[in-house]
């Protein structure tokens, strides 16, 4: 799930300068990632959760964070988060860590747009998880999965309704969404280019209309002469372009 309170307890109590170690799966410095979820629910950074439900946040949260330290250095440092841009935020960081639900909300919803259809059922997304690897998963997972999956892009807006059949309603992304995306993916490995990806497509932009979403990107400069694509980054990094940003958007 998409999760945006418990990704903002986390964004402002977990503590920064424990770094993990992804290949090891523990905190190399601090406390563990089990001492760490310890802490967490002691101190009820989730509110009332219990100890096994913050075991299982905590691993998300790590996946979907600590996994880019500067990101989550920023979120620490802003304290404060426009509410309307952090389910756009978690949305990012959930397609980086999920590939299911980047596939689903990068290519499944954006191509039924292309295609002009304005609507999507649970039916629909089961065959679409089941088509993904043929066999692999049970009816009755397909059907959780898409119910999870349609769930979570409601929470961000990509979808409307609690029933079939769920619209697609216009998207409306706020401009430093996407200049949060462009600086954050500059440094991560993705398939397709850094104006054409799962992660620009699933809030709208698509390759052939991302000049029309371009100048009004912050910190961004952008510009095309023959199909060759120049973009210049006018901040020096995702911190200095977030605390100038997404700061002032508070």
């Amino acid at each position: 799930m998409l999760a945006v309170d418990d990704c903002y307890a986390y964004w402002q109590h977990v503590d920064a300068d424990v770094a993990l170690d992804a290949d090891r799966g523990y905190a190399s410095a601090g406390p563990s990632v089990a001492d760490r979820a310890r802490i967490a629910f002691e101190r009820r950074w989730f509110g009332t959760k219990s100890e096994a439900r913050v075991r299982t946040i905590m691993t998300d949260m790590i996946e979907r964070f600590d996994a880019y330290p500067e990101a989550l250095a920023l979120f620490r440092r802003l304290g404060t988060v426009p509410s309307n841009l952090r389910p756009f935020l978690c949305h990012v960081h959930t397609q980086l860590a999920d590939p299911i639900y980047r596939r689903f909300t990068g290519e499944l919803l954006p191509t039924r747009r292309e295609h002009g259809l304005t609507a999507i059922d649970r039916d629909t997304v089961a065959r679409w998880v089941d088509g993904l690897q043929e066999g692999r998963w049970g009816a009755s997972t397909c059907i959780k999965f898409a119910s999870n999956l349609l769930a979570t892009a409601l929470d961000v807006g990509l979808v409307s309704g609690r029933r079939d059949p769920r619209k697609l309603p216009p998207l409306h992304v706020p401009d430093e969404i996407l200049g949060y995306v462009l600086y954050l993916l500059r440094d991560v490995r993705i398939d397709g280019s850094i104006t054409d990806n799962a992660y620009l497509r699933s809030l709208g932009v698509t390759k052939a209309a991302f000049h029309s979403f371009a100048a009004r990107i912050p910190g961004i400069r952008f510009a095309e002469l023959g199909g060759v694509i120049d973009l210049a980054w006018l901040e020096p990094s995702l911190t200095a372009w977030g605390l100038r940003y997404l700061g002032a958007s508070a």
